[in-house]
């Protein structure tokens, strides 16, 4: 392959990375509107608003009071900042009283992501690697087109298995939940990794079989005899 079909490839696998990075990270993968709606002491009302990421639980509590300078009119809203904690803990989401086949399953979607993070990471440094020479170039082209597939499958699996908890773990705080940007996002770069697979794939088989476009000014053909 020429070399700056690997430049491509690494910016655009370099890209992968990071979205992976924003999503495994980001705390929107479910993002509940109102969780809880409370009765409170001087407050019209007390919600709770939860969103949640791979690891962790995030919830900030938000207040309906009435407006000082004008109690009449339409009541202030008044929240604090979200406070995050690590998801799912055994004893907080109920792991060893009949929800541990949640937790369990939500805690491998984790790491599987992570996992998955981790074979990108190892894609850009086999490009790295590959474009050094030129005898290189020739045959890296596979490896990478495996490790961008794993990176990608990963994440593919970790979004089948959060999708389906969605779907049917009786998790109450799922009850008013929805999908978040987070879980849109892992959507698209999973797609965008097996995307990326073919297209190296293709440059590459046409840069063995000597087409000038994938394999450059030195195209090589193999020897027929």
């Amino acid at each position: 392959m020429r070399k700056t079909s690997y430049v491509v490839s690494f910016v655009l696998a370099a890209a992968l990375l990071v979205f992976n990075i924003s999503a495994a990270f980001r705390t929107d993968w479910r993002a509940p509107l109102l969780l809880l709606v409370v009765r409170g002491e001087g407050s019209l009302s007390h919600h709770v608003a939860v969103r949640y990421g791979l690891a962790f639980r995030c919830a900030r509590d938000l207040y309906t009071i009435p407006n000082p300078s004008d109690p009449t009119g339409p009541p202030q809203i008044v929240y604090s900042d979200f406070e995050c904690r690590p998801f799912p803990m055994s004893v907080r989401d109920h792991c060893e009283k009949g929800n541990r086949a949640f937790c369990v399953a939500w805690a491998t979607a984790s790491y599987l992501y992570e996992v998955g993070i981790g074979f990108n990471v190892l894609a850009l440094l086999a490009i790295v690697f590959g474009v050094s020479t030129h005898s290189r170039r020739r045959r890296i082209w596979k490896a990478v087109a495996v490790l961008i597939f794993i990176a990608s499958l990963f994440p593919m699996i970790t979004f089948a298995v959060i999708s389906d908890l969605f779907r049917t773990a009786r998790f109450w705080e799922f009850a008013r939940a929805r999908p978040g940007w987070a879980y849109y996002l892992s959507i698209i770069c999973w797609i965008a990794g097996f995307v990326l697979t073919g297209a190296v794939v293709i440059n590459g088989v046409a840069a063995s079989k000597g087409h000038r476009w994938a394999a450059g000014r030195r195209a090589y053909r193999p020897i027929s005899g």
